[in-house]
């Protein structure tokens, strides 16, 4: 009985941390853009790396954590070139009309922009019509980016 209770407990906030997260423009579970990690990394080392808490910047509300204080000074420059298209959602997702979490390990930089996706198996999809997936995701974004 407590076992179950417990189960429920930690579904019930585990559904409420994903709800919350997505009434923001900015995927962030608890607080924290890209689930922790550096944005810049992407782009300079090429792979997802977790960022450090201690070196971090606060931008459209959520936090930025970075592996390195050059990358946070990167991110502080020019936060639009870093930040992930779509808040840090799904670009699968958006492309259907609607926000979804994302995985750090299912992303790509297409044109100089960093987009993720929920999943490495959603990225496939994705990558089959990224293009058009790319501009249906860019129209509908304008419509659910402030929606919950």
């Amino acid at each position: 009985m407590k076992t179950n209770l417990l189960r429920l407990l930690v579904l019930a906030l585990l559904c409420a941390n994903t709800a919350f997260a997505q009434q923001s423009a900015v995927f962030a579970p608890d607080g924290k853009a890209l689930r922790g990690y550096d944005p810049v990394a992407y782009f300079t080392q090429n792979q997802p790396t977790k960022g450090d808490s201690a070196i971090s910047f606060v931008y459209q509300g959520a936090n930025w954590y970075f592996a390195s204080p050059e990358n946070r000074d990167t991110f502080k420059d020019n936060p639009e070139k870093y930040a992930p298209q779509y808040g840090g959602y799904c670009a699968y997702g958006t492309s259907e009309g609607h926000k979804a979490p994302t995985q750090p390990d299912a992303w790509a930089i297409v044109g100089d922009k960093l987009y993720l996706n929920y999943n490495t198996k959603v990225k496939t999809l994705w990558d089959k019509q990224r293009d058009g997936r790319i501009q249906k995701a860019n129209q509908q974004w304008l419509s659910i980016k402030d929606k919950p």
